[in-house]
């Protein structure tokens, strides 16, 4: 089976092939980083248009590497959501179409599902079950995932997202548009212990999150200071040991009550340095095993949806006509059936 993903969630526009027996054939992405710079953040309604503008391009192009054609394709898969709805209507309504017109099926795909199986595009793939630790700009959650459409929330932020923490911290020191990386960036060059942030809801039980006191407490570090000199980047580096110390304890607890021995990072903030490192450390010592994606698909990418597509096809979970894209999809409400 060859599936032709596309994902247009928010700011990127990605297409994949992906074949069941041979892996990925290709893949093609475009980021409208440029775009919105100038905004400080992602304007819904550009982002739609440029979809529009790339999206036809760039499955030309990932046609053409895989070596395919409309009659190799047996079907499309394109994110459903969650996401900016008008992105994601563009997406789906051009994989509908386009498989309406090429008579193959069109499946919309769980964005955080499609992230949740990037690590199998690796050659070390985990296998099931395993924990997962879903963390990016728009969500960070625990999830216990006992095979591909069975997924249990154990933990979640209860207001803002790890990444979208790392955002507007960025944002608060100066950074440019995205602000996550940048930040990261910056606290490699500074100085640990100079800055002490609080490791939100280190001191009760559970497995929940919360962010929003941590970027305030950064806000708080910072008033009143130059932020010319070594300050920016002390300031940096105490909020990501902060976030990563919250996310590697919060990992450690999981495993634990789930007594499993595989977890898979997957998301954006999945890509940082640090927390790689940590989780690396932790995990040795627990016996246990730690997946990523490679970096290039730990943020948005055609790949993980097209791999999720062919997947849930391979399983006998087929899609059905009807336009299903969603701003707000809860990830443990899919099941084993498409939206």
């Amino acid at each position: 089976m060859r599936v032709l993903g596309i994902e247009s969630s928010c700011d990127e526009t990605a297409v994949a092939v992906y074949d069941q027996a041979r892996g990925l054939l290709s893949h093609r992405l475009h980021s409208q980083v440029a775009l919105h710079q100038a905004y400080g953040g992602v304007v819904p309604e550009l982002a739609s248009r440029d979809h529009v503008r790339r999206l036809l391009p760039l499955v030309r192009e990932a046609l053409a590497e895989a070596r395919s054609d409309k009659a190799s394709i047996d079907a499309l898969a394109y994110t459903a959501g969650p996401g900016l709805i008008g992105a994601l209507l563009v997406g789906e309504g051009f994989a509908s179409a386009l498989g309406m017109a090429w008579g193959k099926p069109a499946l919309g795909i769980h964005h955080l599902e499609g992230h949740l199986l990037a690590p199998l595009l690796e050659p070390k793939p985990p296998a099931f079950p395993f924990l997962a630790l879903l963390v990016s700009g728009g969500h960070t959650q625990l999830v216990d995932v006992a095979g591909l459409g069975r997924y249990q929330i154990i933990g979640e932020t209860l207001d803002d997202a790890a990444g979208e923490a790392f955002d507007k911290t960025a944002k608060l020191l100066g950074l440019p548009y995205p602000g996550g990386a940048a930040l990261a960036s910056l606290a490699a060059s500074g100085r640990s212990g100079e800055f002490i942030f609080p490791r939100p809801m280190l001191d009760r039980p559970g497995l929940d999150f919360s962010f929003s006191g941590l970027k305030t407490a950064a806000l708080v570090a910072l008033r009143g200071r130059d932020l010319r000199g070594a300050i920016r980047a002390d300031v940096a580096r105490g909020f990501e040991e902060a976030v990563v110390e919250t996310l590697v304890e919060k990992c450690r607890r999981a495993l634990k009550q789930t007594g499993h021995q595989r977890l898979v990072v997957a998301g954006g903030v999945g890509a940082n340095r640090r927390l790689r490192e940590r989780l690396a450390t932790v995990l040795q010592g627990l016996n246990a095993e730690l997946y990523f994606p490679r970096i290039e698909f730990c943020t948005d990418n055609g790949a993980m949806i097209a791999l999720a597509g062919c997947l849930r096809l391979a399983a006998g979970m087929h899609a059905s006509i009807g336009m299903s894209a969603r701003a707000n999809w809860e990830l443990d409400a899919i099941g084993n059936s498409e939206p």
